[in-house]
């Protein structure tokens, strides 16, 4: 199991962010988790973490990156792209020495596979104004990782684990659950952050599914999904239309009524439509 307890003292968190004049930038989505309480439940809920790479994407001034090195993360790879939380976290790499790799970059423009080796947990307070896109990318091969513990806005939170028929059913609850187990784990107040955001936030975890919850192509699926709720006011024969040459055929021999709407459907009957778009689909223009 991974040392636990840094090589050599640390100074408080809140000293660090004193130290290095840190504040948070709202062009970069930060709210720095300084609650090192929080950050050790969080790390808790991603447990066991001695035998798997914890991928951190914005660790800001290293709150929950010090959570996840207390709790014997085997490695850690944090990923952070103000130069200013860069230089704090490097006082974790000499404390914890070839545990900690931090990678200046951008998430969005990073391709991460080469630098992540063996079993992968993604576990993130995510920035607000990138969480949704890179947890679309991640959805793209969920089984890459063995869970993602995550931290996002709760209006975002409550769109990845709602049921069909409810109001934040839609295409991201499609294309999370479809691909991985959704829960919901804690609700975090705004008064844990620096400076506080404006909503609640949410932590959840997906747990990658073997397989799909029922066969269809990825892109297709999103091809479905991004018709159907483009416009969730329409019935599902007007939300076809443009992406199928016959909209009322393709949903009624898919066992779907023409006239029900996007959040009434549940994932079977998506995927069911997404394996039949092939043979339905409309000519793209040239």
């Amino acid at each position: 199991m991974s040392r636990s307890i840094p090589d050599r003292p640390l100074e408080s968190l809140a000293d660090t962010v004193s130290r290095h004049g840190l504040s948070a930038r709202k062009s970069l989505g930060q709210h720095f988790l300084l609650d090192s309480n929080l950050c050790a439940k969080i790390a808790r809920a991603a447990a066991p973490v001695d035998q798997v790479t914890v991928l951190e994407i914005g660790p800001g001034p290293g709150g929950l990156t010090r959570a996840l090195l207390a709790a014997g993360a085997r490695r850690v790879v944090a990923v952070e792209r103000d130069q200013r939380c860069v230089a704090a976290l490097a006082d974790l790499v000499r404390a914890w020495p070839e545990r900690l790799e931090i990678i200046a970059a951008d998430a969005l423009k990073l391709a991460l596979d080469e630098r992540l080796s063996g079993p992968v947990k993604i576990v993130a307070n995510l920035p607000y104004n990138i969480g949704t896109a890179l947890l679309i990318r991640w959805l793209e091969a969920p089984e890459r990782y063995v869970s993602l513990t995550l931290m996002f806005q709760k209006e975002v939170a409550a769109r990845l684990t709602a049921a069909p028929g409810t109001k934040d059913y839609g295409r991201l609850s499609i294309l999370a659950q479809w691909r991985c187990e959704t829960r919901k784990l804690f609700d975090v107040s705004a008064k844990a952050f620096t400076p506080p955001p404006k909503v609640t936030s949410t932590v959840i975890q997906l747990i990658p599914r073997p397989v799909p919850l029922f066969p269809a192509e990825p892109a297709a699926l999103a091809r479905v999904t991004a018709a159907a709720f483009g416009q969730r006011r329409k019935m599902m024969r007007a939300a076809m239309k443009g992406l199928v040459a016959d909209p009322e055929n393709f949903l009624i021999a898919n066992g779907v009524d023409p006239r029900a709407r996007a959040e009434t459907l549940e994932i079977e009957g998506f995927c069911a439509l997404a394996r039949a778009l092939p043979e339905f689909a409309a000519p793209r223009p040239k």
